[in-house]
């Protein structure tokens, strides 16, 4: 339908819907944690179970209610495939990208406490590893971000030459969650967890090169399972997850050799 909020694909609209309910959930989950200190005195097992507990429901209960709302089978419907794209592109974001944030941003995890890591053997300097816990948590901060750009990308999409502005609407977009996510890190209350060395260069490019995550990620992740009768396979999902992490790495690369040369 022109002009609405939800996908006309019934089997992804109460998807979005269910993103959207349990995204203030899972932002008070984070917030109790980061205003109690939870985060510095858990061990490496409890900071584990919380993250991943705080991930598991985006898959888990549309699993448990899929049947409610779709007669698919899991494999073709867009509750799986949506968990499946983001969980390949959050990968990348962890794995490869965080190592960006540390090198060019000055970005700083101080979590002695979470002792399971992993990130790129050769990309970046080594001098710091990504917590495990952080692949769970991008989990629903990413679950959010693309969930609200798709309505509203949508909604855009319908007005007058809203399809010709389509790029910059992904930019605008983009560029608003990296700078609220950038706000919400960057803050006193949790300094001891986490802080940027580079605030200067951090608070002058940082939200925009952060923003290239969604640049590359929204225009792809917005076609998947549009429309109900070109619906996407789990090979497309895995490599349009895959295409959005090789464009953000090219961008990434881009931003730190210009953002060096200033």
């Amino acid at each position: 339908m022109a002009g609405s909020w939800f996908s006309a694909n019934p089997d992804k609209a109460w998807v979005e819907k269910f993103f959207l309910a349990y995204s203030p959930l899972w932002m008070a989950s984070m917030a109790m944690m980061m205003v109690t200190g939870w985060d510095r005195t858990f061990g490496d097992t409890a900071l584990l179970l919380h993250a991943f507990g705080t991930a598991l429901p985006a898959l888990a209960v549309p699993a448990l209610i899929a049947r409610r709302y779709t007669d698919k089978p899991w494999h073709r419907a867009y509750w799986f495939k949506a968990n499946l794209y983001l969980i390949v592109f959050g990968f990348f974001g962890n794995y490869f990208g965080s190592e960006y944030f540390f090198d060019v941003l000055g970005m700083v995890y101080v979590y002695p406490n979470a002792t399971t890591n992993l990130d790129a053997a050769l990309v970046g300097s080594g001098q710091q590893k990504v917590p495990l816990i952080m692949y769970a948590y991008t989990h629903v901060y990413f679950m959010t971000y693309h969930a609200t750009a798709n309505i509203v990308l949508r909604r855009l999409r319908a007005l007058p030459g809203g399809v010709l502005l389509f790029p910059l609407l992904v930019f605008g977009i983009g560029y608003f969650w990296a700078f609220m996510e950038t706000k919400a890190m960057a803050n006193p209350l949790i300094a001891q967890s986490f802080y940027y060395q580079k605030m200067d260069v951090m608070l002058a490019y940082g939200s925009a090169i952060y923003a290239v995550y969604f640049i590359a990620s929204f225009p792809i992740w917005y076609f998947l399972d549009e429309r109900n009768d070109r619906v996407w396979s789990l090979t497309q999902t895995v490599a349009g997850g895959l295409s959005a992490s090789m464009l953000t790495f090219y961008m990434l690369d881009f931003a730190a050799r210009w953002v060096g040369s200033l």
